[in-house]
């Protein structure tokens, strides 16, 4: 008897628990992170800074790439101790490259990092802003759900606040 008893208020526990769960999570939605970061307006801006940046970029490799093969083409012109004296340059200028590449990679790819992470925190306070003025309990990734109920979508709402400005920082 005491093991029915014991079960049964150990069922209306978790019944209880459940139901408590379920009225404070009764509102839940999802945004696409994809179109929130598409449709933040500082995308374009960053976007746009960071290819002038990489067409700078390109354009101090290319002067560099025309050096070595100017220094190579006129190699083949040369006497073997000229050739040697003309190695060591092109030896040089071919490192130099290489660093230059990687710096400039590093950098870039450092700065698009800082420009997403800019981003990503105006979305979670424009999300956030959202979620407690009208009561959301959740606000999920959409790439986290296996089936998504089309009017959970709040996407475009949080959009409309990221649009308006940065949202207020809590």
């Amino acid at each position: 008897m005491r093991r029915l008893v014991a079960a049964v208020a150990t069922a209306a526990f978790l019944f209880l628990s459940l139901q408590t769960a379920a009225y404070a999570a009764d509102k839940i939605g999802y945004v696409d992170l994809n179109k929130l970061f598409e449709g933040h307006p500082r995308t374009k801006d960053y976007d746009k800074a960071l290819e002038e940046k990489q067409g700078k970029y390109e354009k101090e490799r290319e002067k560099k790439v025309e050096d070595i093969k100017a220094i190579q083409d006129k190699m083949g012109l040369l006497s073997d101790k000229e050739k040697e004296a003309s190695k060591g340059k092109l030896d040089e200028n071919v490192n130099t490259l290489r660093e230059f590449d990687r710096e400039q990679q590093t950098d870039l790819r450092k700065e698009r990092d800082e420009k997403l992470a800019e981003i990503l925190k105006d979305i979670e306070a424009a999300i956030a802003e959202y979620a407690q003025k009208d009561g959301y309990a959740l606000i999920l990734n959409d790439k986290v759900l296996m089936y998504q109920d089309k009017g959970l979508n709040v996407t475009d709402k949080v959009l409309e606040i990221l649009k308006k400005g940065t949202p207020a920082k809590k």
